[in-house]
């Protein structure tokens, strides 16, 4: 029977071994030292992984996967305060949706980065090719597993972990600080409209006002002097009105660069905001990414400067070629600063982290204040609006029985649209700080859209 030979290029060149010691020796490595068992990598082959910007697997907060954690389930959590289909939705769903993505490729790099400081579990594998003595070349596979590091890998792992966390606090951060931006410019519009329409209103009764004056005068009942007073109020109302116009356009025109839409016609109003949610700020979970990362950082540098042990094997055509190497060591003067600094950190991150959290609180009380401050300013004005409004239906009537001037007429008027347009401006300010204080608590966008 004719036996069949494989082709040439299938031939396989055996690798003499000269033992069973060294073969038993480098299985030992490849499997020594694997904390929490042995598990294979994520990626074993190239052109495998998304690209850092795919929105599948960079734009979402997705807690699952392998660099799945608590904080980013929390913001992947959270509501938005934001009601559904009311301005306020509508402007943050514009402003997202043209957002550069800048934030979410970075967390796609973190992620990237994570997967690959995953795989320090496992040996690492170096070919080697050397030039041996002019005459050939000389090659062989390097395989070092470490057996004592002082958990330098585990640290490693836990930095890009924190850098996944940290990418994400960002992506969350800077995406409520575009909405607010969005609708702080969307609330200015919405300010001079209300403030354009008082000041029109205002204008209209004091153009009347002057075209009395005006008649007056003609007729020798006045003299000029009380027409150039009223003249110039109405020239200061008009100016008003004017103002107002062009803030309100050139808010709506900055809002549409952000946007990249120009607002619709029907887009006007406010609406209330739903509680907030019971979590911590932003501020408070990015110094607790940035506490981790420093911790992982101190782990490594106090491993770097204490001596680590390896079990190497150089597998050549010859056979297996074990051995130890001891490493890592750092000896000099500085040592056992840079270990006191490297155990000093827990205490820093702690203090970081407690300041970042007081700072939160005196900020989100600081902002209730000013809110309940401002409320407390429109009750009472709204009772001295309807006070100065009833004087000006006073002063008209007087007028009209010839107890009271035109000039007093017009000045009450012109008092009271600046009082209305002050009381007016209140109610966007408030809401001002009520989505001020949303964005610093991540609540402006639900999570489930990042």
């Amino acid at each position: 029977m004719t036996r069949h030979r494989p082709p040439a290029t299938a031939r396989a060149i055996p690798l003499p071994v000269t033992g069973i010691a060294p073969v038993l020796l480098a299985a030992a490595v490849l499997l020594s030292g694997c904390q929490g068992g042995l598990q294979p990598p994520s990626m074993l082959a190239f052109a495998r992984g998304g690209a850092p910007a795919d929105p599948v697997s960079a734009n979402r907060l997705a807690p699952e996967g392998s660099t799945a954690s608590s904080l980013i389930a929390d913001l992947s959590s959270r509501p938005s305060v934001l009601p559904a289909g009311s301005p306020y939705d509508r402007v943050a769903q514009a402003v997202l949706s043209a957002a550069p993505g800048v934030e979410a490729a970075e967390l796609g790099l973190a992620r990237l980065r994570a997967e690959a400081a995953a795989g320090n579990r496992w040996p690492s594998l170096t070919p080697l090719v050397t030039l041996d003595n002019l005459a050939g070349l000389a090659a062989q596979l390097v395989i070092d597993q470490p057996l004592l590091d002082h958990g330098r890998r585990k640290a490693e792992r836990d930095r890009a972990a924190a850098e996944v966390d940290l990418a994400a606090v960002t992506l969350s951060t800077r995406q409520n600080g575009r909405i607010f931006d969005g609708l702080s410019l969307y609330l200015t519009a919405e300010q001079a409209r209300a403030q354009a329409q008082i000041a029109e209103g205002a204008t209209a009764r004091l153009a009347s006002l002057q075209n009395i004056v005006s008649e007056r005068v003609a007729g020798g009942l006045s003299d000029r002097s009380e027409a150039q007073v009223i003249a110039q109020t109405v020239a200061e109302m008009q100016a008003t009105l004017a103002a107002d116009r062009q803030t309100r356009a050139r808010a709506l025109a900055d809002l549409a660069a952000l946007a990249g839409t120009q607002p619709p016609a029907d887009l006007t109003g406010t609406a209330p905001l739903a509680p907030l949610p019971q979590a911590e700020p932003l501020s408070v979970l990015r110094a607790t990414a940035e506490g981790a990362r420093t911790l992982a950082e101190a782990r490594i540098t106090r491993a770097a400067a204490l001596p680590g042990l390896s079990a190497t094997a150089g597998v050549t055509e010859n056979g297996v070629t074990p051995g130890l190497r001891l490493g890592g060591i750092q000896i000099g003067p500085g040592s056992p600063a840079t270990v006191a600094a490297a155990d000093a950190a827990p205490d820093l991150v702690t203090r970081q982290t407690a300041e970042a959290r007081h700072a939160a609180a005196r900020r989100s009380t600081e902002l209730a204040g000013r809110i309940a401050a401002l409320r407390s300013s429109q009750s009472q004005g709204a009772d001295v609006l309807r006070r100065t409004k009833e004087n000006l239906d006073l002063y008209t009537e007087q007028y009209r029985m010839g107890r009271r001037s035109l000039t007093d007429l017009t000045m009450q008027t012109a008092a009271a649209a600046r009082l209305e347009r002050d009381q007016a401006a209140l109610a966007y300010e408030i809401a001002r700080l009520e989505l001020e204080r949303a964005r610093d608590a991540g609540a402006l966008v639900d999570g489930g859209n990042l």
